[in-house]
């Protein structure tokens, strides 16, 4: 029997899973370097669809203190998957750490799992620190190897909706195809109704399109709910999305060539979405996030 690539991708979620970085990985917090390795290593904790970076413990800079009671296991309320947010919830056995640079206290900074294949290293926060995989910053969280983004200017009749509103209507999308997530379709703001939008404070990072700015529906829904980003700036891989606005998949109604989308389950669908296709699926090798 053929294998599905995504659902062999996703099967192995709820794992425990590392890969060796090839390339020099440099660890600054402000001007201090607080490691500098070729050994380091991308990890994905279990449920986690983005990794964190670990490197080798006798390469750190710095001192490590324990912060808390080891962990057991993930706590109860937890998605079936997570993003990058929130470090500190580790969903595998380990010891969560502080770090402790030249007296500078980063509180649960660091975790040392409680695997052997893992052992000598330690799991850090990325966002306390500077990164630079060779001489090119990292931004967002580390880029997984495993996964690429792909533009694809489109001429197929795009809409979008939001309880009744027609927000976007075009026939000059944009599409925009990322491992593990569904098709987002890009639109140019001549063809989307941006009187109807205002602007949110929620920002975001990503680390192959750079930093995104949102808007929600002015006088409808969830008060500032972000339901549209666009990126300003983006980074090279992304350029071809530039200013353009894109339309959450998970919250709007959108259409292409009439056929209306199926709102997918993703790490950015509410939590008891999440629950409710996991309970359904029975188990994570048949999800298909998006």
């Amino acid at each position: 029997m053929a294998l599905k690539m995504r659902r062999h991708l996703m099967a192995s979620v709820p794992q425990l899973r590392f890969e060796q970085l090839r390339q020099r990985v440099r660890v600054l917090l402000g001007d201090r370097t607080v490691c500098d390795t070729t050994n380091a290593l991308l990890v994905w904790e279990p449920r986690r669809l983005v990794p964190v970076y670990a490197v080798p413990e006798d390469a750190l800079r710095a001192q490590l203190l324990p912060s808390r009671e080891p962990v057991t296991g993930p706590p109860d309320g937890l998605p079936s998957v997570m993003g990058p947010a929130d470090f500190a919830m580790h969903t595998c056995p380990g010891l969560p750490l502080d770090v402790n640079v030249a007296g500078q206290l980063l509180a649960d900074a660091a975790f040392r799992p409680d695997d052997a294949d893992l052992a000598g290293y330690v799991l850090l926060d990325f966002l306390p620190f500077t990164w630079l995989e060779e001489d090119r910053p990292a931004v967002g969280h580390p880029r997984d190897p495993f996964k690429r983004i792909d533009t694809l200017r489109s001429s197929r009749h795009v809409a979008v909706s939001f309880e009744g509103a027609v927000l976007a209507d075009t026939r000059r999308a944009t599409a925009l195809l990322e491992t593990h997530l569904p098709t987002r379709w890009y639109i140019p703001r001549a063809d989307v109704r941006m009187d109807l939008l205002e602007p949110s404070e929620h920002r975001t990072t990503c680390a192959y399109k750079g930093n995104a700015s949102y808007y929600s529906v002015a006088g409808a829904g969830e008060p500032g709910r972000a339901i549209a980003w666009t990126y300003p700036d983006p980074l090279h891989d992304a350029e071809p999305v530039r200013g353009l606005v894109c339309f959450f998949n998970e919250r709007t109604d959108i259409s292409v060539d009439g056929e209306v989308m199926v709102r997918p389950v993703t790490p950015w669908s509410s939590p008891q979405e999440q629950q409710a296709l996991l309970d359904q699926a029975g188990d994570l090798s048949t999800v298909e996030l998006g």
